[in-house]
């Protein structure tokens, strides 16, 4: 089975992949440097796939790399979690996407249009799903936690799950009542509920938080 690992130098983090004929998949141009026997190829999508691609603005081609040796991804200021996937399926965060077992299969997942409007995702909006068996990576601004829902709920302020399984219900909803969303200064927050598992990043690395700040 392939190995992943997160390496760290400099302040940077990076995510090393070792494979011994095998095969792995990783983002689109997420690649950095490789050295062994290792050959990279790009399926094309089909027609339907790419149009989803377009308007969600999530890459749909993620290269394929077989062989033996090790591939180098491109370095962060953030980092990358990876979890193991049994199974079950789970829908991922834009932008959240960075590696995975050849194992694991890559698909869309269409939000309900309401969220993604009131979410500023605008009209349609497609996630990255990831399904069957083997380890994925995540390109996360933070330490990841993993929160199990049974039954309850999370209310999380903004983009902080960059996870969850399928079966969760997600909405945008106000916290309180109209006046005291607005008196709060919370009017709108991103709701989980039901059973299932969601990966969170509550708060982002101090050299990524300080280069947000510097863009803004």
């Amino acid at each position: 089975m392939a190995n992943f690992e997160v390496c760290q130098l400099e302040g940077m983090r990076w995510v090393q992949i070792s494979i011994e004929d095998e095969t792995v998949r990783a983002e689109a141009g997420a690649l950095s440097y490789m050295n062994g026997q290792i050959s990279m190829s790009a399926r094309l999508p089909s027609f339907g796939s790419a149009i989803k691609s377009m308007i969600s603005n999530e890459a749909i081609i993620r290269p394929s790399y077989t062989g033996t040796g090790v591939i180098h991804l491109e370095s962060s200021l953030g980092g990358y979690h990876m979890f193991e996937v049994a199974g079950e399926s789970w829908v991922l965060e834009n932008g959240a996407y960075w590696a995975s077992d050849a194992s694991v299969d890559l698909g869309l997942f269409r939000e309900r249009v309401w969220t993604s409007l009131w979410a500023g995702e605008g009209l349609i909006d497609y996630q990255t799903m990831v399904s069957g068996k083997g380890r994925v990576v995540l390109n996360a601004p933070g330490p990841v936690e993993e929160v199990v829902i049974d039954g309850g709920r999370l209310v999380a302020d903004g983009r902080v799950v960059i996870a969850r399984t399928e079966g969760l219900d997600y909405r945008i909803r106000r916290p309180t009542k109209l006046i005291q969303s607005f008196l709060s200064r919370e009017p709108l927050v991103r709701v989980y509920e039901g059973k299932g598992k969601a990966l969170v990043c509550w708060t982002p690395y101090w050299n990524q938080y300080i280069a947000n700040k510097m863009e803004q």
